[in-house]
């Protein structure tokens, strides 16, 4: 297919690399050129000057950036895709933004005969690596079943959960579950620590057990030797917490843990680590536990 491929940051980079290795023809652009023009120097892909020019004449068009306003950007702004995606052509966004901005923007593309499909991701740096990105996808069917087949270049699952705007509901879930999850273990293992115990040998044996979860197989380690310099950074963490107590507040949703750890992550921020792994957590438990 010809595709075009908005936004080659720490994620986008290696889910078009996929694409290109897959065989596809790929069109790209990046708001910092010098990262599009050393990607297309590894995968042979070309550059362009702007969303517009990237999305004439491509089957589909990828977006991954970073908040809602820079998907409005690319795919609604001038010089945006819209301007230039002819009927019948397809649109993936893989950003986290509101659901909200996933329906407007499907509805104004429709009109024009333009699929859209909002379809966050999950796994981190290392799945769009490895190209085995779990895919929260919105939209409709029939886009959905034209597109699939392409997603599994850089995908371990891939699954329509409803109409516009429902991956990236499925993904504020994602990120409330994630969210408790690594404040517990930052709090668990300040506790074994401060108890004695090995925590090499605890870890070993809690994860066979019902404690067992990603950020314990993937984190806990570099969590214990002060690692925070890789993964999904605390600033973008935050962008997503916001997003989805803002969709909290719509549904009359209580969110208590949530708001408590978005707090944290506000200390960390405060203190420097906005760039370092929301395992940083552990850096704050630290801090507290030595006052």
């Amino acid at each position: 297919m010809k595709i075009a491929f908005i936004g080659l940051g720490v994620m986008g980079s290696h889910m078009a690399g996929h694409l290109a290795s897959a065989g596809h023809d790929l069109k790209v652009f990046n708001r910092t050129s010098a990262k599009a023009k050393d990607w297309s120097i590894e995968h042979r892909g070309q550059v362009c000057t702007s969303p517009q020019d990237a999305c004439a004449d491509v089957d589909a068009a990828f977006c991954c950036v970073g908040d809602d306003p820079d998907v409005e950007d690319v795919l609604l702004g001038k010089n945006g895709a819209f301007e230039s995606l002819k009927s019948g052509s397809i649109v993936v966004d893989h950003t986290t933004t509101s659901a909200h901005l996933a329906r407007n923007i499907h509805a104004q593309y429709r009109e024009k005969d333009i699929g859209f499909i909002d379809a966050p991701v999950s796994g981190g740096e290392a799945g769009a690596v490895n190209g085995t990105l779990t895919v929260m996808c919105g939209g409709d069917e029939d886009d959905f079943l034209r597109i699939e087949p392409i997603l599994k270049a850089y995908t371990k699952h891939v699954q329509l959960l409803g109409s516009s705007g429902s991956g990236q509901l499925a993904k504020m879930v994602n990120q409330v579950c994630i969210a408790g999850v690594i404040q517990g273990l930052a709090e668990a293992l300040i506790l074994g620590q401060k108890s004695g115990l090995s925590m090499e040998a605890v870890i070993e044996v809690i994860s066979n057990g019902a404690a067992q979860s990603w950020q314990m197989d993937n984190r806990a380690e570099t969590m214990l030797r002060g690692e925070f310099e890789f993964g999904f950074a605390v600033n973008w963490m935050r962008k997503d917490l916001r997003i989805c107590m803002e969709q909290a507040g719509l549904l009359n949703v209580n969110l208590p843990i949530t708001s408590l750890v978005d707090q944290f992550y506000e200390d960390i921020q405060r203190a420097g680590g906005g760039q370092w792994d929301t395992s940083s957590l552990i850096q704050r438990q630290t801090a507290l536990s030595s006052s």
